[in-house]
C-alpha cells in the first residue's frame, strides 16, 4: 500500500479484521515516519519508506496517495514491478489508460473510490476494471472493498460521478449534521444532546432508504402531515435552496475529478 493515510488504514483493519490476510504480508509505504511507527505498531504489518522496493516484494500494489503526486510514484515503482502485478488505484480522477501509460504494457489495473465511513467499516467503495483483469482477481478487488463496506462494479466512465456523490458526500452529510445540531440548540437543547439526535436521526433515515428500498420522496411525504411541523420545516429547506445546492455540490465535486484527470 503506497500512501499509509486514513484510507490505508481503513484497508488495512478491515483486511484483517475480515481475516483476508495477516500483518506479515501487509506492507505500507510513507514518507512521514510518525505514520509507519503508527500501523507497525498498531496492526504488526511492514512498513517502508521506499515505493520500489514496497512494489517489487508486492503481487498487489495499491495506489494511495494523492492524485498530484500520482505520476511521480508510478514513474518510481515502473522498474520494480514484476509481470502480473495487480495495481489498484484509488486516486480521484485519474484514469486506468493514465495509469498503464506510465507501467509497463499488460499491466492489471482496477480503479475503486471508497469512502471515509470505511474506517468503521460502513463505507461504499465503487470499482471498475482494466481491460485484462481477471476474473479471479476482479473477485480478489471485490473482497478487499467489502471488507470495509458495500461494493458496486461501474463502468469508468461514471468514476468521477462516483468520486463527486459517495467519495465526497460523507462531508456534506457531516455538515448538515452540523447544520441540524446547530439549530437544535439555537431552539434551546444542549449541544451534545442536539449531536447525537441529528447524527441517530440522519443514520436512521439513510437506513429505512435502504432497508425499505422506497423513494426517499415517498418517505419524506410520510412525515410530513398536513399542516404539521415538518412541512414547515421542509418550506424553509425549499427556500433556502437546500435542493439546488446539494446538486450543485455534486455537480462542482465531479468537475473538480475531472479536472484532477487532466492536471
Amino acid at each position: 500500500m503506497l500512501g499509509a493515510g486514513n484510507m490505508t488504514e481503513a484497508l488495512v483493519s478491515g483486511l484483517l479484521a475480515a481475516g483476508l490476510t495477516t500483518p506479515g504480508l501487509l506492507h505500507a509505504t510513507d514518507i512521514r515516519a510518525e505514520r509507519r511507527r503508527w500501523l507497525q505498531e498498531r496492526y504488526g504489518i511492514r512498513v517502508g519508506a521506499g515505493n520500489a522496493e514496497a512494489a517489487s516484494w508486492a503481487q498487489v500494489v495499491i495506489l494511495s496517495v494523492e492524485p498530484q503526486v500520482l505520476d511521480g510514484v508510478l514513474e518510481e515503482i515502473r522498474p520494480a514491478l514484476a509481470p502480473g502485478t495487480l495495481i489498484i488505484s484509488v486516486a480521484a480522477g485519474y484514469s486506468i489508460g493514465r495509469i498503464g501509460g506510465h507501467l509497463p504494457p499488460g499491466m492489471h489495473i482496477v480503479r475503486a473510490m471508497p469512502n471515509t465511513p470505511s474506517s468503521i467499516m460502513a463505507g461504499i467503495s465503487a470499482i471498475t476494471f482494466g481491460p485484462v483483469v481477471s476474473n479471479a482477481e476482479q473477485a480478489l478487488a471485490k473482497a478487499m472493498f467489502e471488507a470495509v463496506g458495500n461494493v458496486i462494479v461501474v463502468e469508468e466512465r461514471l468514476m468521477d460521478a462516483v468520486t463527486a456523490l459517495s467519495g465526497s458526500g460523507p462531508a456534506y452529510v457531516f455538515l448538515m449534521i452540523e447544520a441540524l445540531a446547530d439549530g437544535g440548540v439555537k431552539v434551546g437543547l444542549p449541544r451534545s444532546t442536539a449531536e447525537t439526535l441529528a447524527a441517530q436521526t440522519v443514520a436512521g433515515a439513510a437506513q429505512m432508504v435502504l432497508t425499505t428500498g422506497e423513494h426517499p420522496g415517498r418517505l419524506k411525504d410520510r412525515v410530513a402531515s398536513p399542516g404539521g411541523t415538518t412541512i414547515a420545516g421542509l418550506h424553509k429547506l425549499e427556500e433556502g435552496g437546500l435542493r439546488a445546492t446539494l446538486i450543485a455540490a455534486v455537480e462542482a465535486s465531479a468537475r473538480r475529478s475531472v479536472e484532477l484527470g487532466r492536471e
